[in-house]
């Protein structure tokens, strides 16, 4: 097993792409003799490698720690309503290939059936790097308690193991969509340096994650972020999970389409962009009061959410960045106005997700690396 100074070693050169030796000693607070032994530890065990660093003009020159060309990599597995994503990432995040199938709608109540296809798939992604991969990471638009999905109304799936995708893998990560994509934005994307992260993700639910120095705060059983169940919703409005007046039944598409007097739709997701194009457009006034109405929705309950939890900075995806640039006005009035007065003067940033609807894989590959540190030899 590793040590835990070579651990953090790799932490620093996965975190910070083409860092110096030199800042990776810093970093991990040791001195450059530590420094070059720890190096060349992890390159005789195939995990990092070196080459000559830019020229500075000042001082000894230093290296840049790199991937190694044989060094492990994570599977990262993102399923969505309608379609799933495979990548293979390397140390530093960098994405080395991928497969997938961007319709999958046909999936719904067939979870067992669609897994074996991706199972499949899957396989001969392992079989392609010959070992290199080391562990997983799933990511799913539902409930998952213990890494095992509880449920995802959106798929219809119910108690599936997705751990069967890769049976008997060294390392395993099953998490929500939402929660992996906060993880991933704070470590990579719109919140990297926040102290307390804020993440809210609207697709066809709404969850979210808070991010603690790097750490997601995920609760007694994984099910934390399931900030779309908090009832600041209408209660006259069922949620699929049998709660009334849920959040994010009155921000999702179906809203949209209540709010027009349309038929619910099939896919709400693609209903809603529809909507906001729409509302893009000179003869959309009917489609941008309805976004209105319901990015003021959303600003209200951030702020609910920053009253109560107390986080620097909120990032929100999915939807959310698409409310927030089509009705940014309305959406931070209502938070402005939703906050404790005294948080008004200085609230907290609500900035778009940078990694947008690439964060739940994106997560999906930094937790399986988080459980992968310990495991790898040296």
């Amino acid at each position: 097993m590793i040590g835990t100074r070579a651990s953090e070693l790799l932490r620093v050169v996965h975190e910070n792409p083409d860092v110096t030796r030199a800042d990776a000693a810093r970093l991990v607070g040791i001195g450059t003799g530590a420094a070059t032994e720890l190096v060349a530890r992890l390159t005789a065990a195939e995990l990092i490698s070196e080459r000559p660093a830019e020229p500075s003009g000042r001082g000894r020159p230093t290296t840049v720690l790199q991937p190694h060309p044989k060094g492990p990599l994570v599977l990262a597995v993102a399923f969505t309503h309608e379609s799933w994503r495979a990548e293979v990432v390397q140390l530093g995040g960098a994405v080395v290939a991928c497969d997938g199938d961007e319709e999958m709608a046909h999936a719904y109540g067939e979870g067992d059936r669609i897994l074996v296809e991706v199972k499949d798939r899957l396989t001969r992604l392992r079989r392609r790097f010959r070992g290199r991969i080391r562990g997983m990471g799933v990511s799913v638009p539902g409930l998952v308690a213990m890494d095992r999905l509880v449920e995802a109304s959106t798929l219809g799936w119910s108690g599936v193991n997705l751990a069967t995708l890769w049976p008997n893998a060294p390392v395993t990560a099953v998490g929500n969509d939402a929660t992996f994509a906060g993880a991933a934005e704070s470590r990579r994307g719109a919140a990297v340096g926040a102290a307390v992260a804020l993440h809210i993700r609207v697709d066809a639910g709404l969850g979210g994650a808070l991010v603690e120095n790097g750490r997601v705060l995920t609760g007694a059983v994984g099910l934390g972020g399931e900030f779309g169940h908090i009832p600041f919703g209408a209660d006259d409005v069922e949620c699929p999970c049998g709660a009334r007046g849920c959040w994010g039944p009155s921000l999702d598409g179906h809203a949209l389409a209540r709010l027009l007097d349309h038929p619910d739709p099939k896919d709400p997701v693609a209903y809603a962009r529809r909507v906001l194009a729409a509302a893009a457009t000179e003869a959309g006034e009917r489609e941008r009061q309805a976004v209105e109405v319901v990015a003021a929705r959303l600003g209200r309950g951030i702020a609910g959410l920053v009253n109560a939890i107390d986080p620097d900075l909120v990032s929100v995806g999915g939807l959310g960045v698409d409310y927030l640039a089509a009705a940014s006005r309305s959406l931070d009035d209502a938070y402005l106005a939703g906050l404790m007065a005294f948080r008004r003067s200085d609230p907290p940033p609500v900035v778009a997700a940078e990694l947008l609807e690439g964060g739940p894989v994106a997560g999906a590959a930094e937790e399986a690396w988080a459980r992968l540190w310990p495991l790898l030899p040296t």
